[in-house]
Formats: structure tokens, C-alpha cells, sequence
């Protein structure tokens, strides 16, 4: 298809004149719906669509503006975000105290030189080094999650000069090669075979496994470069830990110096109730992934720190070897991810996420009671899950929400199990009228699905 550079320059200025206007008229808003609809379907991805519309019923839904606990489709109509994109929304959307120094760096400069030193990666490496716990030190900035985890996984070998990887079974870590290999879910692997050689998957939650696992690969001449895990696994239905395994996994890396990765992108900047999850156990890792909230909901901005034994004079004398990314660290990320540390310390906002998921919880094991659709729920903090009879109920769950102006989301692949991530900052008035709603919801797809207390197990069969 040739280039038409003209029409090209007449459709970019249409789409920015759409930025630029305080307010769309009613023609404007129709012709964004209908374009994103065409865009995806013929530009991005026809299947997209398709999946988001199984939660949102209709593709009309466009994402236009944002509040703090909640966001607004092209037509105005507001939904409360218990979704938090995933774990991004930590300090809300559009935080007012993270946005006004995100826009004085970028009246001064947005992207540096890549030359001259850019001092606000070294502000921020410092900074971060004080709020992670134990010795960590030494930062890397990057853009996004699976980029980290590409680091840490490439450290644990520059390091120690040892090869094999033990992951655990229903891990997430992202969707890159390397990130891709330790996932420990068929579904995101198995398009992609053959992956990165020299990965083990053991049970999480299972220390005796993976103590084996390290032990019979050095039996047999392998060596063991690290040990990647989710303190608590989120995409694998926000599964919490057994008492004391967190220590037992530390102790057992010591014991045969293999490199403990704990991947925090999700768990991370007080989503759990302390800064980081790992901290509730007083457990240090040797790399700590970083990511999600830790832009402020502003801009991307992920990463790793790492204790400064794994920095070798290899990695010192060629710094680029771990790796280069162009964007990692800029100038306007770093501004966000300070802005973000300096509202988080001010306002103690994992100490209220504590206290407030307490409260979510008191109110869902309520339900629960009440509720025979409801399974079981998990979770610390403002990281819950709500698990369902069946993947359908859980879908039908977060459609019933929708419709009520509430979104939700299940576990990717996993719609047992519904996802509650609300922003750190939401209100208890808030919580409250989301938790009704909830209630209401659960009623009606109990109707729907004729659940009762003497069939559940049956259709959770």
C-alpha cells in the first residue's frame, strides 16, 4: 500500500485537535467511538476487542478522562476503578502532589543527552536504596516489567557465572523471552517453545521441593544462577505464601549461593500493606524487581536494585553489558518515580492500605457467609482475589459490576478468580459504595446461575 503522507497529515491533526479541545462536542465523541472501534479491529488487534468486551459487553466503552479513585468513558460516564490498572494506581490517577513535578521537569528537559550524567537516575537510585530493605544498593532503571525481570535474570548469571533458573509453578513475570521462560503457566509458554534453556519449575509454597530441585541440579553438574518468585503471586490468583516460606527460601539460596529474585513489580510500593511485601517477613532478596505503582500512576518507569556483591568488576568495567535501554531512567520517569516515594513517605499510604484492607476484608468474609458463590477470598492489603464456582460465574461477576459502573477484572486466563486492586487513596465512602455494589451483583449472578449453598461444590467440580 503506497504512503499517502497528505491524508496522513490531515488525520494526525484531526486526532490532536481532539486533544487539544477542553470539551468534545456530541459529533466528536461519536467519531472517536467509531474510529477506536475501526482502529483496533483494523490497526491493532481484531481479537482485543473481542476480549474486552467480555467484561464490558460492547466496544463503545472509550477511555477518555480521570479522577482520582475513578475514570470516565468518552461520553462521561464514570467508573469506579477497583482494577487499579493492574497494581499501577497506587497513589490514584493523576495525582495531583506527582503531576505538578513530572511537569516542572519537563518544562526544564524531558529526555537527556544520553552523554552527560542525568542526575535525577542518581537521586533516584539513592532515594530507593534508603526505602528497600537490608543492603540493596545498586539500581537499574528500565520501561517496562518484563524488561526488569529480563535484568534481574541477566545479573543472577553475570554474577555468579552459573546457568540454571528455578521458578514456580503459576509465577508471572511477563511475556519478553527470558520473562516468558520462568513464567510458570503453560498458557503463556507454550506458543513460544523452545524457550531459554535451563529453567526448572517447582511448586510455590513448596520449600522441601525446591531445596531438591537446586540440590539434584548440582548433583548432576549443573549450577544454579538464581531463584525467581512472587512473594505473593498475583496473576496466578493472588496466592499468599505458607507461614515462614519466604525464610526458608532465603536460607536455602544461602545455603547453595544461588541469587534470590524476588519479582515486586506487582506487590510492590505498599499494594500488600508495607512498602514492599518481602518487608512483612523480614526477608532480604539479593535483586528486587520493581515496577507498576512505581511511576504514580504518571509515567512507566520499572527496574531492579540489587545488594552490591552481585556488582562484579565485569559488570563495573563494562557497564552496558547488563544492558542500555534508551529510555530507561529518563528524566520525566524519574521525576514520577521521586514525586511518588515523597508522597507514599509523606502520607504513610501503605500504613492506610493496611488499615484499609483490613477493612475490604472484614466486609468480604461477611459476604462470604452470605454468598455461596463466593469460594473462598485471599489476599493482604489492597490485593484480593475472590474466587467463583466457575470461570463463567467470575466473568459474570465483573459484567454485573461493569454494568454498575465498578471495574474489576479477573486473573488473566484465570476467571475464577475475580482481581480486587483499588487505588491506595480510595476513600472508605468509596470502598463502601463499591462493596454494595458488589453485593448486589453477587445476588444476581447467584440468580442467574441458580447457586445455592447445596450445589456449589458440585459446580466447582
Amino acid at each position: 500500500m503506497p504512503t499517502d503522507k497528505v491524508k496522513a497529515l490531515k488525520e494526525v491533526k484531526r486526532v490532536l485537535g481532539y486533544i487539544e479541545k477542553p470539551a468534545l462536542g456530541a459529533e466528536d465523541k461519536d467519531a472517536i467511538v467509531k474510529d477506536s472501534v475501526e482502529n483496533f479491529n483494523e490497526h491493532v488487534n481484531p481479537g482485543w476487542l473481542i476480549y474486552r468486551k467480555s467484561v464490558s459487553t460492547d466496544a463503545t466503552f472509550v477511555e477518555w478522562e480521570d479522577g482520582a479513585e475513578t475514570f470516565k468513558d468518552v461520553y462521561g460516564k464514570e467508573f469506579i476503578d477497583v482494577l487499579g490498572g493492574y497494581g499501577i494506581y497506587m497513589c490514584g490517577h493523576r495525582n495531583p502532589e506527582i503531576l505538578k513535578y513530572v511537569k516542572a521537569q519537563l518544562d526544564r528537559y524531558a529526555l537527556h543527552s544520553q552523554e552527560l550524567v542525568d542526575p535525577l537516575r542518581g537521586y533516584l537510585a539513592k532515594i530507593l536504596a534508603m526505602i528497600t530493605p537490608g543492603d540493596l544498593q545498586y539500581a537499574f532503571f528500565t520501561n517496562g516489567g518484563a524488561e526488569a525481570v529480563e535484568m534481574a535474570l541477566k545479573l543472577a548469571r553475570l554474577a555468579t557465572g552459573k546457568q540454571w533458573y528455578i521458578s514456580m509453578t503459576g509465577g508471572f513475570h511477563g511475556k519478553s523471552m527470558g520473562a516468558v521462560s520462568v513464567n510458570g503457566k503453560g498458557t503463556y509458554r507454550e506458543p513460544y517453545k523452545p524457550l531459554i534453556p535451563g529453567v526448572m519449575h517447582v511448586e510455590y509454597g513448596d520449600a522441601v521441593a525446591l531445596e531438591k530441585a537446586i540440590s539434584n541440579l548440582i548433583k548432576t553438574g549443573e549450577t544454579v544462577a538464581g531463584v525467581i518468585m512472587e512473594p505473593i503471586q498475583g496473576e496466578a490468583g493472588i496466592i499468599l505464601p505458607p507461614e515462614g516460606y519466604l525464610k526458608k527460601v532465603r536460607a536455602i539460596c544461602d545455603k547453595y549461593e544461588v541469587v534470590l529474585i524476588f519479582d515486586e513489580i506487582q506487590t510492590g510500593m505498599g499494594r500488600t500493606g508495607t512498602m514492599w511485601a518481602c518487608e512483612a517477613d523480614d526477608v532480604v532478596p539479593d535483586i528486587l524487581v520493581y515496577g507498576k505503582a512505581f511511576g504514580g500512576g504518571i509515567m512507566p518507569i520499572t527496574g531492579i536494585i540489587a545488594r552490591p556483591h552481585l556488582w562484579t568488576d565485569q559488570i563495573k568495567e563494562n557497564p552496558w553489558i547488563l544492558g542500555s535501554p534508551t529510555f530507561g531512567g529518563n528524566p520525566l520517569a524519574c521525576s514520577a518515580a521521586l514525586a511518588t516515594i515523597k508522597y507514599m513517605l509523606e502520607t504513610d499510604l501503605p500504613g492506610q492500605v493496611a488499615e484499609k484492607g483490613k477493612h475490604m476484608m472484614t466486609r468480604l468474609m461477611k459476604m462470604k457467609e452470605e454468598h455461596p458463590i463466593l469460594m473462598d477470598i485471599r489476599g493482604k492489603g489492597f490485593l484480593i482475589g475472590l474466587d467463583y464456582p466457575t470461570p463463567e460465574m467470575g466473568w459474570a461477576v465483573s459484567k454485573g459490576l461493569f454494568k454498575r459502573g465498578v471495574l474489576t477484572g479477573g486473573t488473566l486466563n484465570n476467571a475464577k478468580t475475580n482481581r480486587i486492586e483499588p487505588p491506595g487513596i480510595m476513600s472508605y465512602e468509596t470502598m463502601d459504595k463499591m462493596l454494595d455494589l458488589l453485593d448486589e451483583t453477587l445476588f444476581e449472578v447467584e440468580k442467574e446461575f441458580s447457586v445455592t449453598w447445596e450445589n456449589r461444590d458440585v459446580l466447582n467440580a
